[in-house]
């Protein structure tokens, strides 16, 4: 059991009325069994040649996590309607709950998101470094709202989170990268990443709000130049803007970059009088990526950024950047990925570590599905977002209070759905080509059917669709599970209103298949039960074990819809003592809610 797993045990006793194992006496056992085994720091990482390296001149591979959603609110990640910027959320919240209620829910939000079991997990799941997506209103007023025009009001409610982060890094011995996600003003033409309000001067419409960053970047680092568990300042995130021709909204063919070079230059400049320590991340226009007119670099502790989404993971994919790190002899980091598959989280992160690139996945949390854990929808939360589009009534105040409240009780790490097979493809999947059991499966046990192994596509099961590709392929985003619930893979799950169900059940395609891990406890005969739903008459299963087919084509019966179910049986199944691997294949498009094994 891991870390995430018995904090949710406890949890869980804890509202059984049970006495758990504390949590915080958990967390210390594991805290100091990490410093022990990992020893002291290694001192500050800097960027040499074309690797970034400890103070003994080891090459140091950040595999990391990016804080999303804490700090920043991106409206995809609340489902929130048409444009999703912070600051519109918070106004919406407003007008149904009021100010002063809005403000305690961002309190418990920010109070919830990240905490300490949120680091301690993700150093016990294997990363080793935190990026953290800052937003500048957190750490001093926006232009607008300064008292004397010019002038900077610090706030420490930033600094005092980031001084907590900071604190359970280095409980954990791993790096903090600073990410200035949010800049003042805005830093592109995609308004919810930087919760830009373009009714306001951008960053580059106002020198106000760029004198206001390189502020906050030399507060930064008069605050950090001492700590070397903070790895790296990543100036500014995502730029995306057409200076020269401003048709190019997001700045893709942006053929200069002065105004983001000198900006980025003015930064390092202000950061170096105070911070010579320190690596400085840059990156590109274009959402991270255009390079034009800004190389070479110009500071000999830099690290360029990229980042890489819904593209094939090959070679060619990075190239461009290879020839960079080889061209400026300067370290090159995949700063924000991810927002796919399993199957292409394996397959990116098997590249960065075969070109030794360091990577930082994004996000840690959401509502939603493909990332390590899922923030679970509080009831009457549909109710609101139907509203803000429009689709319903306006609920009361007192029940959306309470549905917000939840909202932000349900961002604790405890109450979260932890998708396990998120961080299997990540971490074990990376080195190993081995199917493990996603559950303990034995004989008259129900065995789900969305309780297959943990494993590669081609080894634990085998899907039609299995990542999205869509910016190298063409066309729109592809839903490698198109229920998009339960499991990250690319098996396609469906919600299950069956009378014997744990929520969930596979629709299944002809050709594809499940592999499930069961342990018999002798050899002999069984019996086996199939719940499923098929509105038509073509669906059948074949089950096999070590090459042997134990059922062939076995059909299903047609019970007029996927939602309607059905027990069969088969007699006379054979299985052998101990773990029997068994493949489930399907034919036709039928829906499997669970298996059933059991004696004669």
């Amino acid at each position: 059991m891991n870390l995430l797993e018995n904090s949710r045990e406890c949890y869980l006793n804890r509202k059984k009325g049970h006495k758990p194992f504390k949590i915080a006496t958990l967390l210390l056992i594991l805290s100091l069994t990490l410093l022990f085994f990992e020893g002291k720091s290694q001192g500050f990482l800097k960027a040499e040649g074309k690797y970034i390296v400890n103070e003994k001149g080891e090459k140091v591979l950040l595999r990391g996590m990016g804080l999303g959603g804490w700090m920043l609110q991106e409206g995809y990640m609340l489902r929130f309607p048409n444009e999703g910027q912070q600051h519109r959320i918070k106004a919406r919240i407003e007008e149904v709950i009021g100010r002063e209620k809005t403000q305690e829910f961002y309190d418990a939000w920010l109070e919830n998101h990240t905490r300490k079991i949120d680091i301690d997990s993700m150093k016990s799941w294997g990363f080793n470094s935190v990026r953290l997506a800052m937003h500048y209103n957190l750490y001093t007023l926006p232009i607008e709202e300064e008292p004397v025009k010019g002038e900077n009001t610090w706030l420490e409610k930033g600094f005092a989170m980031t001084d907590s982060l900071l604190s359970w890094c280095k409980a954990n011995n791993m790096y903090l990268i600073l990410d200035l996600h949010a800049a003042p003003g805005g830093q592109g033409n995609d308004f919810n990443i930087s919760d830009r309000d373009p009714n306001k001067p951008s960053l580059w419409d106002s020198e106000e709000n760029q004198n206001k960053m390189i502020a906050l970047w030399t507060k930064l680092a008069e605050r950090y130049v001492d700590e070397p568990w903070i790895a790296a300042y990543d100036l500014i995130n995502e730029p995306n803007w057409g200076f020269v021709d401003p048709n190019d909204k997001h700045g893709l063919n942006e053929p200069k970059n002065e105004p983001l070079k000198k900006l980025l230059v003015a930064c390092t400049e202000a950061i170096r009088k105070i911070d010579k320590k320190h690596i400085i991340i840059i990156e590109g226009n274009g959402w991270g990526n255009n390079y034009n007119g800004m190389l070479p670099t110009w500071d000999d502790n830099m690290v360029l950024s990229f980042h890489k989404y819904w593209n094939h993971n090959n070679q060619g994919a990075i190239q461009n950047f290879l020839d960079k790190r080889e061209k400026y002899n300067v370290p090159i980091w995949l700063g924000e990925t991810g927002e796919n598959s399993n199957v292409w989280f394996t397959e990116a992160i098997s590249l960065m570590e075969k070109n030794e690139i360091g990577w930082a996945w994004w996000p840690l949390k959401k509502l939603g599905f493909n990332n390590p854990l899922e923030i679970n929808l509080p009831e009457g939360y549909q109710e609101l977002l139907n509203y803000w589009k429009g689709e319903g009534p306006k609920p009361s105040s007192d029940a959306a209070y309470k549905t917000m409240m939840q909202l932000a009780e349900n961002t604790k790490l405890e109450n979260c759905f932890y998708h396990k097979e998120v961080i299997d493809a990540m971490f074990r999947q990376i080195n190993s080509d081995k199917a493990i059991p996603f559950k303990n499966h034995t004989v008259n046990d129900k065995i789900y059917a969305v309780d297959f192994d943990l494993g590669k596509h081609g080894v634990a099961y085998n899907d039609k669709d299995t990542a999205d590709y869509h910016i190298s392929m063409g066309g729109d985003w592809v839903a490698w599970n198109k229920g998009r619930v339960y499991r990250n893979d690319g098996v396609d799950i469906q919600l299950c209103n069956d009378s014997e169900t744990n929520g969930y059940a596979v629709a299944a395609e002809s050709g594809e298949w499940l592999q499930y891990s069961i342990n018999v406890p002798k050899n002999g005969t069984y019996n086996l039960k199939i719940r499923s739903a098929s509105a038509d008459d073509n669906g059948k299963i074949t089950l096999i074990t070590d090459g042997n087919e134990l059922v062939k084509d076995f059909p299903l019966s047609n019970t007029g819809s996927n939602n309607t179910w059905k027990t069969q049986e088969v007699k006379g199944v054979r299985l052998k003592k101990g773990l029997n691997l068994v493949k489930v294949q399907f034919t036709g498009n039928p829906s499997i809610n669970y298996l059933q094994f059991s004696a004669k």
